[in-house]
């Protein structure tokens, strides 16, 4: 049976919580791969951490053969096969968007630094500490060792929220509903794009004929989801930001034709500016590499839509060129 090392940044979180028995179980990669956990935080949790990890022991998990505990950046990432990036600083009361993204950077480029220093030849990195597309552009900047291709971002989550809100809408399974990409920053400008969304082989716009709903209020309601359940159950959405990152490491490890959405850096697709990572259709060709499908169509409002979110990651990059 073979073996993968898995490291988790901001281990003791929220998601990491939700996040690490599902790994361990075997849901990532299956029944078949044992499972080494390297798991990251800052000195002051690492003492929850610790508890984390008793309570994996407790589990007796028969895939997982071994639990690292560390603040140690160098550690967590030695010979990793697989970089999950969990962890960010949060967005505090006040805090203007600048200021995020450049406290950031300076975690985002030490762990880029370090990935490339230790981690294993074949190793991926999976960013989802926000805001995901730039602090992955950030951590990719600093390798020297490891293309962009093996950098991507999560923008699953918002992809699991529009596909479970157009098969409510349209009354049928989430199985039903295939081809829907989520394009540009994984923030309110974020497009879930139904046009070229299909619907038990329908176009989405023929099955829900709304095309005033699917503008007006499936647009917002899937960039605004985030918030809505932080306002319902007073915490942020942890258990199905970690269900989405095991379905897009699935997705990405798993060779199909199936289109599932992935931050990515662009090299000028769907008129994104070249070196930003925004999210795009892709399809996996082999375990860990993919292909963007570049034949999407877009009318005039998706195109105003993808113009906007690109505007804003172009304005992101410029907030932190001092770390690129």
């Amino acid at each position: 049976m073979s073996s993968i090392r898995i490291a988790v940044t901001g281990a003791a979180g929220q998601i990491g919580y939700s996040l690490l028995p599902r790994i361990a179980a075997g849901e990532m990669f299956g029944l078949d791969k044992k499972i080494s956990l390297q798991l990251l935080e800052i000195p002051p949790a690492l003492e929850a951490l610790k508890g984390v990890a008793m309570e994996l022991d407790d589990c007796a998990f028969p895939l997982l053969e071994e639990i690292i505990v560390t603040s140690d950046s160098a550690e967590a990432f030695k010979d990793a096969n697989l970089c999950l990036l969990v962890g960010s600083k949060p967005r505090g009361p006040g805090m203007e968007r600048s200021d995020l993204l450049k406290d950031n950077g300076k975690i985002f480029v030490g762990q880029g630094k370090a990935i490339a220093e230790n981690a294993a030849d074949d190793c991926r990195i999976v960013v989802v500490g926000n805001p995901c597309n730039t602090n992955c552009m950030i951590a990719a900047s600093q390798s020297d060792r490891f293309d962009n291709d093996r950098f991507t971002a999560m923008t699953r989550l918002d992809e699991n929220r529009a596909v479970s809100m157009l098969a409510k809408k349209a009354n049928v399974t989430v199985e039903d509903v295939n081809g829907l990409a989520i394009f540009g920053n994984h923030s309110p400008t974020m497009f879930p794009d139904y046009s070229n969304t299909y619907i038990s082989g329908e176009t989405a716009v023929d099955v829900i004929s709304d095309e005033q709903w699917l503008q007006d209020e499936y647009i917002p309601a899937v960039a605004k989801r985030g918030a809505a359940i932080i306002k319902a159950r007073g915490l942020s959405s942890a258990a199905s930001a970690a269900n989405a990152l095991i379905n897009h490491v699935q997705s990405l490890y798993t060779v199909s034709d199936k289109i599932h959405s992935i931050v990515v850096c662009s090299e000028g697709q769907y008129g994104f500016a070249k070196g930003v990572w925004a999210g795009m259709p892709v399809k996996t060709v082999s375990p860990g590499k993919y292909e963007v499908i570049e034949n999407y169509e877009h009318d005039d409002f998706a195109k105003e839509a993808l113009t906007k979110t690109n505007e804003e990651l172009v304005s992101e990059r410029e907030l932190v060129s001092e770390y690129l």
